[in-house]
């Protein structure tokens, strides 16, 4: 009889070399694929050039070398750090809150970033430090999740069906005080513009400084996601359980929040309102490996980011010469996805 344990390990191995794989080669494709495209040959040339630079390589040309290296390769990782840091911190959500509908986009955590990131720039915060972004944008999301589950906890329980209306109400809330936000903002046309085009998600004309602000955040993240796994599984089995086991049950709950508001809003600093992807790894993830956080998180993590390459590649080359906004994709795909597993638990009685 097979050992499901050890299934779940061969499917994690799986899904880390495959996935390990398919980052490699969509980051490739993603610089060489552009308004330019370019030679697959010429870009690990460069690459080679700079992340190698005791191979002797033929000589590039500036130009290619410019592309490649300070327009699209930031864009890549970028985006690899932005898909793993919303899977992981829809991982998280979900193994907290034990349900699979929990996402930051779902109970807030998105928008109380967003408009964290949307005073900073509206007040000129952004243009005296670039600092200031992501840090407005961790205290918008924690705030935002701290006042949604402390809406829907009663008596140290969190239905998933008050947890998701208080996060769509807080999340209409938050909408609202961002279009006041951007209505304030209007008379001064680049700062609106800024705002708009931020608001629909992407990482057109980003670069190594962006790459660099969002990095600290996904760190600390993802090293309090590795420290509070063990706990998280216990948790899993319900507070009272994992208190009999020794879990400080709400330590790990404020560690593990902190660290979603940091994922969340440090990805949204760098790339806007990008939905849906904390939602829909992790979920997937866990259907293949199941629920045990020292595999999901790894495995959620390298999934989310070729995701992302994959969906930013899309968004630049659906529509050319028009490039689509990263949100638009990662909504299109996200939203019906979401109705499914809505409807699922519906069908089993289990959300309302």
């Amino acid at each position: 009889m097979t050992d499901p344990a050890q299934t779940r390990r061969k499917r994690f191995h799986w899904l880390m070399w495959g996935g390990l794989a398919l980052t490699a080669l969509s980051g490739v494709l993603g610089v060489a694929v552009g308004a330019t495209s370019l030679d697959t040959v010429v870009v690990m040339r460069v690459l080679a050039t700079k992340l190698l630079p005791w191979v002797d390589v033929t000589q590039v040309d500036s130009m290619d070398e410019a592309i490649v290296w300070s327009l699209r390769t930031p864009r890549v990782v970028l985006g690899a750090l932005i898909g793993a840091s919303l899977a992981l911190a829809g991982a998280l959500m979900q193994g907290l809150f034990r349900n699979p509908l929990a996402s930051p986009g779902i109970v807030g955590t998105s928008a109380g970033a967003a408009f964290g990131a949307l005073l900073a720039i509206s007040f000129g915060l952004s243009l005296r430090s670039m600092f200031y972004l992501p840090l407005f944008a961790v205290l918008g999301a924690f705030a935002s999740l701290v006042l949604v589950v402390r809406i829907a906890t009663r008596d140290g329980v969190t239905p998933v069906s008050t947890l998701l209306l208080s996060g769509v109400a807080v999340t209409a809330f938050i909408g609202a005080a961002n279009g006041w936000i951007i209505a304030q903002s209007w008379s001064e046309w680049e700062v609106a513009r800024r705002i708009a085009f931020w608001m629909m998600g992407g990482i057109v004309d980003r670069g190594w400084t962006h790459v660099a602000l969002l990095a600290p955040c996904f760190v600390l993240g993802a090293a309090a996601a590795v420290v509070y796994a063990r706990d998280l599984d216990v948790m899993l089995e319900g507070d009272d359980g994992a208190r009999a086991l020794g879990v400080e049950v709400d330590r790990t709950r404020a560690a593990v929040l902190i660290a979603a508001a940091l994922l969340t809003g440090g990805a949204v600093a760098v790339s806007g309102m990008v939905g849906f992807v904390g939602l829909i790894i992790p979920h997937l993830v866990r259907l293949i490996i199941g629920p045990g956080h020292r595999l999901l998180i790894p495995a959620s993590m390298v999934t989310g980011a070729w995701f992302l390459i994959l969906a930013d590649l899309l968004a630049r080359t659906a529509a050319r010469p028009v490039e689509l906004h990263l949100g638009v994709v990662t909504a299109s795909i996200g939203a019906p996805f979401f109705l499914l597993l809505l409807r699922q638990h519906r069908s089993e009685g289990s959300l309302l």
